[in-house]
């Protein structure tokens, strides 16, 4: 082969694609306008890329003045579990443009070892582009069913938000409660010194006997231990705040400094609504419950055969017989070939396995809520229990105990009261103390439990 008929095939070769292409294309555009109506466009609020992206927030500082809202908005930007399900959601959204994707087209082309000799001379090469085109409506439903799966990812991305600040919550909250039960017991502490240095006093002037002293040093000594236990504590409780906010585990963290409370009033079925309606597990499950159900649409429509077009072009040398009438002209076919789906069996085992998907999404839907259902209803007893306690302490049993504790110290001081007395009304003040700020916490805690299930805040 000379140098000549090496450059004319591959000029030939430049020349055939584009004829291919402006054959193959417009036969594409046809099929595709009538095949996917009402599946092109994008999902609303998404940009044409589909893909959520992470928005860029000022640093946040937790110093002596940060909030629980600023504890919130660090957890969200910086929390590597909830960057993970984001991601997830970002995944799931890529998949609808792919989904709704034609295959790739396929280019083939052949060289004839041995040229075929033909009336207008001999066929050299051939160039053939082939695009598959699946039945109508199967690139829409494929596209549906991948969008239904990103809504659930969706949904299960703002599922793994609130959990997160439910646990940034009870993080914090338990936080505060270490806080205030040191502050309490520090004190009582200072107290019991008082006293004991009291009995001490009493006890060199043979006004109060040796057990009142003992008695007084063995609850201080108690206190001190419980003190020490509790100032331990300090570093897990951070660790576990700082592995749910995104931050180094050894990493310091002010005390809070309190925690707000008012009375709520909550409408038991309105709740149980809210969390029929709007929390997003659920609403997860029910987007997962309509892929399934496209599924099977889906799958009825491979009873129905692909289209194949195709466009080829063989190139053609001169004739031997040189006043031969088209010699030398090329060759250019269209062709269109479908697959035969036979294998009925296979189709309808197919279709079976989607109703049974769509079943089983509807069962773990349902059993979702009905869980849920029990956590919102355990959640509010929960709370109502607290709500109930913290008017109790609050109001009633704390006045009583530092009022008893005040006679006591007065009836002691008199001689007219015994030590152990005094040591028991202590000990009771501090009990009631410490419950009222434990019932504080379980209503934050219980208030938030509830809007992370109805997903949103009361």
């Amino acid at each position: 082969m000379n140098a000549r008929t090496i450059f004319r095939r591959m000029d030939m070769q430049q020349r055939c694609i584009p004829v291919l292409m402006g054959i193959l294309v417009p036969l594409s555009v046809s099929i595709l306008l009538v095949a996917l109506p009402g599946h092109a466009s994008v999902p609303e609020g998404q940009t044409s890329g589909g893909a959520p992206e992470l928005r860029a927030e000022a640093k946040i500082s937790l110093d002596e003045g940060a909030t629980l809202q600023d504890y919130l908005a660090y957890a969200a930007l910086n929390n590597p579990g909830l960057e993970a399900v984001f991601n997830d959601w970002t995944r799931a959204l890529e998949r609808v443009p792919q989904a709704k994707s034609l295959p790739d087209p396929r280019f083939t082309y052949a060289y004839y070892i041995r040229e075929v000799e033909t009336r207008v001379g001999p066929q050299r090469q051939a160039f053939t582009l082939m695009q598959t085109f699946p039945w109508f409506g199967k690139l829409g439903g494929r596209g549906d069913v991948a969008r239904e799966a990103a809504e659930a990812a969706h949904q299960k991305y703002e599922a793994a938000k609130l959990r997160l600040f439910y646990r940034v919550k009870l993080a914090y909250f338990e936080y505060y409660y270490l806080a205030r039960t040191i502050a309490i017991t520090e004190g009582n502490i200072t107290l019991l010194s008082n006293l004991e240095s009291v009995a001490r006093a009493q006890y060199r002037a043979g006004m109060a006997s040796h057990p009142a002293v003992i008695k007084a040093q063995v609850e201080l000594g108690k206190l001190d231990d419980r003190l020490s236990t509790l100032r331990d504590l300090r570093t897990p409780t951070v660790a576990r705040l700082n592995a749910v906010l995104g931050r180094p585990t050894d990493g310091d963290l002010p005390w809070p400094q309190s925690i707000d409370y008012e009375e709520v009033d909550l409408d038991e079925e309105e709740l149980h609504q809210w969390l029929k309606e709007a929390n997003p597990e659920l609403r997860a499950l029910a987007y997962m419950t309509a892929r399934e159900e496209r599924s099977v649409k889906l799958a009825r429509k491979d009873y129905f055969p692909d289209l194949t077009l195709g466009a080829k072009y063989i190139e053609t040398g001169q004739a031997l017989d040189p006043m031969m009438k088209d010699s030398g002209k090329d060759a250019l076919m269209v062709s269109l070939s479908v697959n035969l789906p036979l294998w009925v069996g296979k189709y309808r085992a197919a279709e079976r396995e989607a109703r049974a998907r769509v079943h089983a999404a509807e069962k773990r839907h349902e059993d979702g809520e009905s869980k849920l259902q029990a956590d919102l209803s355990l959640a509010l007893f929960h709370l109502r229990d607290a709500a109930r306690k913290i008017d109790l302490y609050g109001d009633t049993l704390i006045p009583k105990a530092e009022e008893a504790l005040s006679v006591s110290q007065r009836a002691f001081t008199a001689d007219k009261a015994d030590f152990f007395e005094l040591i028991d009304a202590q000990r009771t003040l501090l009990e009631f103390q410490l419950s009222y700020e434990r019932a504080l916490v379980d209503h934050a805690e219980r208030l938030s439990e509830i809007e992370m299930l109805i997903g949103r805040e009361q």
